[in-house]
């Protein structure tokens, strides 16, 4: 501080005498004074919010082993006003569930309701949560109103374990900065609870010192934060511990195995974070009233500075949303609890309280307006329903798996009744149906068929529950695939013709011109320009055909600018046939008639499908294929 001369001595006696008048004129309210003209101007109040919930509000087919709950807050709360009186659940609504237990952790500000161990919800059944005004933050402050959003459970358990899809710092990589915090992305929503020190550690690969930090979490991110900034030019290795007692999903199934990744550090990050690219942009017009509000970043950000308090949308008056942050697009977006009002301008703001995983600032807010549409525009979304959790769906025909290699990051089901329908696979309860030394598909949830198991707790009597499932699903897809026929035909691309490949498509509604779709000859770019909601429909009365004949000649789609394989959609006609010869990524959903197809016996390049094949006729044919369903 500088000194005022002939004043050093007496300035901190008025700054005491100055501070004194500010707190009594606080008065307990919550509220700070600002010197006004002639008189002292209260500070509104910044309310407390909550940010995030899981499972999100309206979301169907929420898993009945679904066991923790979580909502995340906009300020840090006092652990005494969470309880199992101020976070409740009803499922069905006017049914209490007793016997739950509240925690709260301080680093994510994330507050979990865990139900007890073996408790079934039940099924198909709308569940109310509620947190009340008496869940307050560290000063006092209570929520306005109460919090509550409800959800509606599946028919079946979730069995299929997290697992982590990125790291923003790349096995191996060279350049981490020694002021980083490190992130990792999962499947899944995880149970906070089981993001400890013990099972999120970092230590220097060489000397095995362990390094001394804290976990935290935020929509499907763990952080671990070091107390101490890093040494320059040194290998670590962070573990992310799978197995029991591991890092676990909110149905309490533990990662499979260890995730373990290394990096080697350089200088201090000190450079800001940007934002590149908005959605909807500035200026724009027309904009549908059920949109969400984007800001894509050039680097990895703090999703733990991703708030209701750094990221904030107003029209007349203030809007009430959801903040998240996707590590994997950097695309920030804001969500709006309910539709925007049509006809109006919306100015959508990002404070410099955002910062990059080495804590550098964002230089100046980003601040941007749009308005909506005049006649409200909802943009419909399509749903899956029961049916999104496969990875596979073999129709009324059954799956068949060649190789060994295969690996479906999700269910599988079938309503074929014959017993050599299912063949080559095993799920983690331990059925198995036909496997072979050469054909082993491993599925990393559960199997629902029509038909018995070969051997395992599902072989010795047919399992009418799972059928029952199995049926619900393909009548789900069945619904998805006659919404995807349904959608208007339209999009800011120009028509494409019959061959996808070195496209690049902006989200959109595309019909085959000529009744099937190929991408041969070169991959094809989805860009969604910064929206994280854009969509493709891909619309074919026939078939789908992606890939050469030759081995040379695997394709794949390419997304970009935030583009998310869950918002990709193939309605297929009759047939897919995904990279006959092997290798190369498929995206999206495909819902086809009359069956799909991955590789060819004897190929040895995995092909990969980030999404999903349901048919609703014939079988799923796979070989050496590894799926990974769609992150919600």
């Amino acid at each position: 501080m500088k000194k005022i001369a002939g004043n050093s001595k007496r300035l901190p006696c008025f700054m005491a005498m100055l501070l004194s008048i500010l707190v009594t004129a606080c008065g307990g309210g919550g509220q700070s004074p600002i010197l006004g003209a002639g008189s002292l101007s209260p500070v509104p109040v910044v309310p407390l919010t909550v940010t995030a919930v899981s499972p999100l509000p309206n979301t169907l087919g929420v898993a009945i082993n679904t066991r923790v709950l979580s909502a995340a807050f906009s300020q840090s709360m006092n652990p005494a006003t969470l309880s199992t009186t101020s976070f409740t659940l009803a499922c069905p609504t006017t049914t209490p569930i007793a016997g739950a237990a509240v925690s709260y952790v301080a680093a994510s500000k994330i507050a979990t309701l865990t139900l007890p161990v073996g408790t079934m919800l039940p099924v198909n059944t709308v569940c109310t949560t509620t947190i009340t005004t008496a869940a307050k933050n560290s000063t006092g402050l209570a929520l306005v109103s109460n919090y509550i959003w409800s959800w509606t459970t599946a028919l079946a358990t979730d069995t299929t374990a997290p697992r982590v899809i990125s790291t923003v710092h790349a096995n191996n990589a060279i350049n981490v900065p020694v002021n980083t915090r490190i992130d990792a992305t999962f499947s899944e929503a995880l149970n906070p609870l089981t993001l400890t020190n013990i099972n999120f550690s970092m230590k220097q690969t060489v000397s095995g010192a362990a390094v001394t930090g804290t976990t935290s979490y935020s929509g499907v991110d763990a952080l671990f934060i070091p107390l101490n900034a890093l040494t320059p030019g040194t290998q670590y290795t962070m573990t992310l511990k799978g197995g029991a007692g591991g890092v676990e999903d909110l149905a309490a199934n533990p990662m499979a195995v260890d995730y373990v990744w290394s990096w080697t550090t350089v200088a201090a990050d000190v450079t800001a974070p940007l934002v590149t690219l908005v959605s909807p942009a500035n200026l724009a017009t027309n904009v549908a009233t059920s949109t969400a509000v984007n800001a894509t970043f050039n680097e990895a950000i703090d999703p733990l500075t991703i708030s209701n308090a750094s990221f904030t949308l107003a029209g007349v008056t203030g809007v009430a949303g959801s903040v998240s942050f996707n590590a994997l697009t950097k695309i920030a977006t804001f969500t709006p609890n309910a539709a925007l009002t049509a006809g109006t301008i919306y100015t959508a703001t990002v404070t410099t309280g955002v910062t990059d995983l080495a804590g550098n600032n964002l230089a100046l807010n980003k601040v941007w307006s749009f308005t909506t549409a005049a006649i409200p525009i909802v943009i419909p979304v399509i749903a899956l329903n029961t049916a999104a959790p496969y990875g596979t769906f073999g129709g009324t025909a059954g799956m068949t798996n060649t190789g060994t290699l295969t690996q479906v990051n999700g269910d599988i089901g079938t309503i074929a009744t014959g017993t050599s329908m299912v063949t080559g696979f095993h799920d983690t309860l331990g059925d198995i149906y036909t496997e072979s030394p050469a054909n082993i598909g491993a599925v990393n949830g559960r199997i629902y068929t029509c038909t018995n198991a070969t051997t395992g707790p599902n072989s010795a009597v047919f399992s009418v529950p799972n059928c029952a499932i199995a049926t619900q699903a393909r009548l789900d897809a069945q619904t998805a695939y006659l919404a995807l026929v349904a959608k208007p035909v339209g999009g800011a691309s120009p028509a494409p013709g019959a061959n996808l490949a070195g496209l690049t498509l902006l989200p959109g509604t595309y019909v085959a011109p000529g009744g099937s779709f190929m991408i041969q000859g070169g991959n094809l770019t989805l860009d969604a320009q910064g929206d994280a909601n854009a969509t493709w429909v891909f619309q074919m009365a026939t078939t789908l055909t992606v890939g050469g004949p030759g081995a040379a000649f695997p394709q794949s789609i390419i997304l970009a600018g935030g583009a998310l394989p869950k918002n990709v959609f193939w309605q297929v006609g009759s047939f897919a046939t995904i990279n006959a010869a092997g290798g190369g990524t498929m995206v999206g959903t495909i819902i086809s008639q009359a069956g799909t197809s991955f590789s060819t016996a004897g190929n040895v390049n995995i092909v990969t499908l980030e999404g999903r094949a349901l048919s609703l006729g014939a079988s799923v044919t796979l070989v050496d294929t590894v799926i990974n369903v769609p992150a919600p």
